[in-house]
């Protein structure tokens, strides 16, 4: 069965031009990976610079749901989608790593073999 994928974004801007241009991509992406798409989760205008990030629970909470059933994983564009601060991004990795799931990037970056190392990292 192939896993589903939980697309998430953030965006600060006004324009959603690039935005639309990066969901584009996770499609394209998902696509020729062969992953069923959840849906998309985007966090907009001050939720996109806080760390109160309620589109991201949200995906959180949807993917603990489904990663009893199926493989998951979370496809950002690139890793400053999930959040721009290192610490931070990390932090959210060991989130989805605790649930069972997975961080890719649609330039083919994953933390898939590394997780069992981020799931000792506190939230």
């Amino acid at each position: 069965m192939a896993p589903v994928a939980f697309v998430y974004d953030r965006c600060a801007s006004r324009s959603y031009r690039q935005l639309e241009m990066r969901m584009i991509g996770c499609d394209g992406y998902a696509d020729r990976m062969g992953w069923v798409l959840a849906g998309r989760w985007i966090d907009l205008g001050e939720d996109a610079l806080t760390t109160h990030r309620p589109q991201l629970e949200a995906l959180l909470i949807a993917m603990r749901e489904e990663a009893a059933r199926r493989e998951v994983l979370c496809l950002v564009h690139n890793w400053g989608r999930l959040a721009a601060d290192e610490s931070y991004r990390l932090a959210q990795q060991a989130r989805i790593a605790q649930l069972g799931g997975w961080t890719q990037t649609t330039f083919g970056e994953s933390d898939r073999r590394g997780r069992t190392l981020l799931v000792g990292r506190q939230p």
